[in-house]
């Protein structure tokens, strides 16, 4: 009688180890994978997004003839005069005002230098800490009137650039590609060989 209820005992806990096994071990498996996988795309759609979004804005600025004039409707000059009482760092108006067609061009191949760097990986955190500061730059004299301040998208811009200062680009990138090479074991004819087969003389 005793046996028996051993017996049943083992069986019981011996069923329960089934619903745990190989099927509910690669259930587990393939969500864990998901998720590691999730995690490392995470900052993807933000650094195309911020990527393509400067680029265009670069090229935008630079294809616009009347934005690139020091003076008149809609140029950069005017702008800057417009925004220069009402801005925070009033200085930093006046220097761009000393040659306003510079000040454009610079903003404009900045942006377009991010812009690139960030969609393909180059440099991403490079790229990330330009890319910030040129939106400090516009949020500091462009924007900072905007009440609320949450209307101002330079704002946004900036605080959108802090999580790719801090990670890079790790996946996709011309970075990871740069890691990936150097962290691959090199011998003296070349790359090491990590697949079956003779061991070089």
């Amino acid at each position: 009688m005793a046996h028996g209820m051993r017996t049943n005992s083992h069986t019981g806990h011996t069923g329960h180890t089934g619903d745990t096994g190989p099927t509910g071990h690669t259930g587990r498996t393939r969500r864990d994978d998901w998720r590691e996988s999730a995690t490392r795309y995470a900052l993807l759609p933000l650094r195309i997004f911020l990527g393509i979004t400067f680029i265009y804005a670069g090229l935008d600025k630079l294809t616009d003839s009347t934005f690139m004039q020091a003076s008149g409707a809609g140029s950069i000059g005017a702008q800057m005069e417009g925004v220069r009482d009402i801005s925070a760092i009033p200085a930093l108006v006046d220097l761009s005002l000393k040659s306003p067609v510079g000040f454009g061009y610079a903003i404009a191949l900045g942006e377009l230098a991010v812009g690139i760097g960030t969609l393909i990986g180059l440099f991403a955190r490079v790229a990330a800490v330009g890319g910030a500061l040129i939106s400090l730059s516009l949020w500091l004299t462009v924007s900072w009137h905007e009440e609320p301040y949450y209307y101002g998208n330079d704002l946004a811009y900036l605080m959108a650039w802090l999580p790719l200062v801090l990670a890079g680009a790790a996946v996709l990138s011309v970075d990871a590609l740069r890691t990936a090479r150097r962290r691959t074991p090199r011998g003296p004819d070349g790359p090491a060989r990590t697949g079956p087969g003779p061991a070089a003389p």
